[in-house]
């Protein structure tokens, strides 16, 4: 019988640690340190030891997710594997002929459960060819013995294989969408009438824009694995001053390839503001992203109506001021009120709380939606690495430390598994995936043009901006 696995949303219990969930065979000993049953501590050795099972114990989802989150600050997945491998065939001797059969079916189901929960969250680690070799060896190993742990390790690898195939499809579909929109962006400054540059025509409809970027926003979250988030600190270990942990490339960029989006998102809104001629086409502009912001925020999308603020808060925008006064800015004031950054975003985080709580209890996947404003996500992560030790001056790892870095991580999984409920627009979604935008100077030019220059560092960069463009 497999050890049965919680979701995510159970697995860290909100007022600390869950009582027990750390018990060991032994407290206290064989190099970890607990306090009120709760895992303080422990040298990298018996961190690794704990992680694999033996015939009376299999470690807690939290602590197999903790550990494999963080362990790659200390080493790399495929040296962790190796360890895992290595105390597996030490432990259950499953290399010795004449075994014991009885205990090889109670330990064997409990070696795939590991690696099943490794490969399922974080199937990244495999696009390492030695991390595939040792995966496979000691599936092999299990499967010799029984016809249904091989289904089960077949089924294990097919999934990954799947997983692995499909990142790498998503990977070269963005690939060509920056080729595309590269292409466009020339396009459009030879001949400027070609490309039709209007939001409002492809989509009229505030609501239908929220739910096609709330789709944009789903799938990249998807294809983010937690340990990118932790890949992002890796230094070199104290302990090893020769080597960084890393050596080799990082295996993903989903991460910043979502932060790429948020940006591109934000110059998409100033460029369809800035780009028409007329002052009340610009106002109603305006006032279309003013109202698919606050659909947005109904679905629980926060990072793209942070992008979409900061679009309109970008210079060329705000400086239009005659095309300002035409709009009804009170919904504006409001959004700009929920995401305002003082007293470290307290309004967003209370939203923030507000539907991460509606998605706890929610009946449909409509509901369950929450998407964090991405890069404050990132920073909370950061500072929360930033202002503690990984080792304690014992050397010991500090696993306070990171239960609470894996807790965040756990709570964008939960995110990230939500399907999108809303129907795609291939049309719109092509459109903001692909349509030019303008750089900064573009768009400094396109709002002069609009609005002439009020003072003279304005009117200095003016013809600055036109000499260079003429050029």
């Amino acid at each position: 019988k497999m050890p049965q696995t919680p979701p995510f949303a159970a697995m860290f219990d909100s007022s600390g640690y869950n009582r027990n969930l750390y018990q060991t065979k032994e407290d206290n000993c064989g190099g970890l340190y607990y306090h009120d049953n709760n895992l303080l501590s422990g040298s990298l050795e018996a961190l690794i030891q704990h992680l694999v099972p033996n015939v009376d114990y299999y470690p807690d989802r939290t602590y197999i997710f903790t550990f494999l989150l963080s362990s790659r600050l200390f080493m790399h997945p495929c040296e962790l594997m190796a360890r895992v491998c290595h105390l597996c065939t030490e432990q259950q001797r499953l290399s010795e002929p004449g075994l014991d059969k009885n205990w090889t079916q109670k330990i064997a189901p409990k070696i795939l459960q590991l690696l099943t929960e490794w490969t399922e969250t974080f199937p990244y680690d495999f696009r390492d060819e030695r991390m595939m070799r040792n995966l496979k060896e000691l599936a092999q190993r299990i499967a010799s013995g029984d016809e249904m742990y091989r289904k089960n390790v077949q089924q294990l690898l097919q999934n990954l294989v799947r997983k692995l195939a499909a990142v790498t499809q998503y990977e070269e579909v963005l690939a060509k969408i920056d080729a595309t929109s590269t292409d466009r962006l020339t396009l459009l400054k030879t001949k400027p009438q070609s490309i039709q540059r209007d939001i409002i025509t492809v989509c009229n409809d505030p609501y239908v824009l929220a739910q096609q970027l709330t789709h944009i926003e789903l799938e990249r979250l998807n294809y983010i694995g937690p340990e990118e988030f932790i890949q992002a600190f890796v230094q070199k270990d104290p302990l090893n001053n020769d080597k960084s942990c890393y050596r080799d490339r990082k295996k993903t960029r989903n991460l910043e390839a979502y932060v790429e989006w948020f940006n591109r998102l934000s110059y998409l809104v100033a460029t369809e503001i800035c780009m028409p001629v007329k002052k009340k086409h610009r106002a109603r502009v305006i006032e279309y992203f003013i109202d698919v912001a606050r659909e947005c925020f109904n679905i629980g999308n926060f990072n793209s109506l942070m992008a979409i603020i900061s679009g309109m808060n970008m210079s060329p925008v705000s400086r239009l001021k005659k095309t300002w006064a035409k709009v009804k800015t009170a919904k504006f004031d409001i959004l700009e009120h929920q995401m305002d950054p003082s007293s470290n975003f307290y309004n967003y985080r209370t939203a923030l709380r507000g539907a991460t709580q509606r998605s706890l209890t929610a009946h449909s996947n409509r509901e369950k939606i929450v998407i964090p404003f991405f890069s404050l996500l990132i920073k909370d992560i950061y500072f929360l690495n930033e202002g503690c030790a990984n080792r304690l001056p014992n050397g010991h790892v500090n696993f306070e430390k990171f239960w609470e870095l894996a807790k965040q991580v756990s709570e964008f999984m939960t995110w990230k598994q939500v399907e999108c409920p809303f129907e795609r627009d291939w049309k719109i979604l092509q459109y903001l995936l692909t349509v030019p935008v303008f750089s900064d100077d573009a768009l400094y030019l396109a709002s002069y043009e609009s609005e002439s220059p009020e003072n003279h560092i304005e009117k200095d960069r003016w013809k600055t901006l036109r000499f260079v463009s003429e050029v």
